[in-house]
């Protein structure tokens, strides 16, 4: 597209600059000479923002594919997702809202799972109290000073040392370092494992650890049920919040490519009147162009004719570009029009030539390029005579 715009300008300036066979012309041209420095000058800047905007949907078109293309997004697009999709096609509002929704929904469960969190948080706080508050509890309270005791080799055998005030603390973090009550439940276990392991079963701190752990693990038991069914719940939950997600970034992406759509038929449309510009600023085409058009026209190929012919009925309504037999008679055909079919036949000429210099030039004419678009030999195009295959036209000049 950004070859198009570019091809646009181009034409224009060489409109705007082409020479004059006759006085009449060349009064016409002085006038556009005078004109047309200051008309060029709006013309480049409708032309610089149309390269912005083509350059701004370009990068939109390369975040919708690579959505797209994510073999895991791929995989995961479900059938809800498709019938968002087909529900919403002419409802950008709708999109929104459904976008919204998840993203809602999904607030409201993050609120509930934390309201659960907290409430076993405050029953296990209360088991936690008890535990710290027993009579054997004190060994346990403050970290071992392995310096003080003389216990040299302590490190080597406890590679996590833990006690009952670094939990507290981490317990009243405002940053939240425990996530859930079962990564309590492991550190104050590991404060007793750690005084067994290091202690001699005979030793009394090993003895009243583990008769702490077993009071522990008894009173663990009896919210074990709710931790359970909340770590369960929130798996549930997380499994869907991931699938809101992706359904939210999927909505978000059709909703982007209806835009890039429409924007595109506003470019597309823009284009169009920039061409049309160039067109009316364009000097009467002469009789030997109109005839080298019309010997140009007679090559091309069953598509490229029937585009050319739509280009005339565009500007005549009479014209019945779908007839198997055409009489286009290029005198007949307003300025507009001609000039339009030429910008077309050079299109194609160019389009031909680089298939040829693709192919090293071994071809012998654009029609025989296998990478070139498919060609038929069997329409001919001849400014003074008619002839009638499948489609035919016979152009005067």
């Amino acid at each position: 597209m950004m070859d198009y715009v570019r091809e646009i300008k181009d034409e224009f300036m060489e409109r705007g600059n082409s020479s004059s066979s006759n006085q009449q012309q060349q009064q016409q041209h002085q006038q556009l000479q005078v004109v047309v420095p200051a008309e060029l000058q709006g013309f480049e800047r409708c032309v610089d923002e149309i390269v912005a905007q083509v350059t701004t949907i370009g990068q939109k078109v390369v975040q919708v594919e690579n959505f797209y293309t994510t073999k895991e997004n791929v995989n995961n697009t479900s059938s809800k997702t498709n019938s968002i999709s087909k529900d919403n096609n002419n409802n950008n509002k709708a999109v929104s809202d459904k976008q919204h929704q998840l993203l809602h929904d999904a607030s409201q469960r993050q609120l509930a799972a934390s309201k659960r969190t907290i409430e076993l948080m405050r029953q296990f706080t209360l088991i936690f109290r008890q535990i710290t508050q027993h009579k054997w509890a004190w060994p346990f309270m403050e970290p071992v000073d392995v310096e003080g005791l003389g216990l040299h080799d302590y490190n080597k055998f406890i590679e996590k040392p833990m006690d009952f005030s670094t939990i507290r603390k981490k317990m009243e973090a405002k940053d939240g370092s425990y996530k859930n009550v079962r990564d309590i439940y492991s550190d104050v276990r590991l404060v007793f494992k750690n005084a067994m392991k290091y202690n001699d079963e005979r030793d009394d701190v090993h003895v009243m650890a583990k008769t702490l752990l077993e009071k522990f693990e008894e009173k663990w038991l009896l919210i074990l049920p709710k931790v359970a069914e909340e770590e369960k719940r929130r798996a549930e939950e997380e499994a869907k919040a991931r699938k809101d997600m992706k359904l939210a970034q999927e909505v978000a992406n059709v909703s982007m490519a209806r835009e890039l759509s429409n924007e595109l038929y506003d470019i597309d449309m823009q284009l169009e009147k920039l061409r049309e510009m160039v067109v009316q600023k364009c000097r009467k085409m002469t009789t030997g162009e109109k005839k080298k058009l019309s010997t140009v026209m007679s090559r091309l190929s069953a598509e490229e004719l029937s585009k050319a012919l739509e280009i005339v009925g565009e500007h005549n309504p009479g014209f019945q570009p779908s007839a198997l037999e055409v009489n286009l008679d290029m005198d007949a055909q307003s300025e507009v029009t001609l000039w339009r079919l030429k910008m077309y036949v050079q299109e194609v000429l160019k389009v031909a030539g680089k298939c040829s210099g693709q192919t090293g030039g071994q071809n012998n004419g654009p029609n025989e390029n296998k990478n070139c678009p498919k060609r038929k030999r069997d329409i001919t195009c001849d400014a003074s005579t008619k002839t009638a295959p499948k489609r035919t036209k016979k152009a005067a000049p």
